[in-house]
């Protein structure tokens, strides 16, 4: 995830993640609170990256903000397949196998922000996500500020036995995946929690896990077999 609340330039924040990505040979990735205006792309020739993006107009407070990544070398194959909704999510199709692979860049608004700009969100995601045909393949990446509480039991399918930490204050995300069928694929498969977790609490010091990765259940298999 590129986050750029700390920094006084988002731009140059963005080329070092560019430069990241490439040394780790990364074709796409997903970018959440860039801190960045409008829709557009910044394209970044050294690295060899283009940022897709989609935020607010220059007028409004820019806290917000989502995108792409994407490789150079295969921009002009997906830059006609990418849609930008809102400064809060951002949509790319990918063609591949004869199936089509939506996947979505999400930032959801923070703990501080009004319930109803909460709501609003998910309904959005809500609305977008019924607009994909049945057969193609949804993947929702991004940043939910979300904790979820290690209840695999109560929410069979929708989460799996390798969860973080007993916290709980993601209500509307578990309720959204229950209505869309969707599996958060980073509490189903087992890995070190240092893997996991993208977010310290500022007065605990512990690490949580607030980055998600969405799929429809029945595709989980997929992820297992590749």
């Amino acid at each position: 995830m590129l986050d750029t609340a700390d920094s006084g330039c988002p731009e140059c924040c963005s080329a070092l993640i560019a430069h990241e990505r490439s040394r780790l040979n990364t074709d796409i990735a997903v970018l959440s609170e860039i801190h960045l205006h409008e829709e557009g792309s910044l394209k970044e020739h050294g690295a060899g990256y283009t940022h897709y993006l989609s935020g607010k107009p220059k007028t409004e407070s820019h806290l917000s903000g989502v995108g792409f990544m994407i490789k150079n070398s295969i921009t002009s194959k997906l830059e006609y397949l990418l849609t930008g909704h809102s400064d809060h999510i951002i949509s790319l199709c990918l063609p591949l196998q004869n199936k089509q692979h939506v996947l979505f860049s999400v930032y959801v608004p923070t703990l501080q922000a009004d319930h109803a700009e909460k709501d609003k969100f998910y309904t959005d995601l809500y609305h977008l996500t019924q607009k994909v045909p049945a057969d193609d393949k949804i993947i929702i990446l991004g940043d939910f500020d979300a904790r979820i509480r290690k209840k695999s039991e109560a929410w069979k399918g929708v989460l799996g036995k390798h969860g973080v930490r007993n916290c709980d204050n993601g209500h509307l995300l578990i309720k959204f995946c229950a209505e869309k069928q969707l599996t958060m694929t980073n509490t189903t498969f087992h890995q070190k929690d240092s893997l996991k977790t993208t977010w310290m609490h500022p007065r605990s010091n512990h690490w949580h896990l607030i980055d998600y990765v969405l799929m429809h259940q029945r595709n989980v298999c997929d992820v297992c077999h590749t």
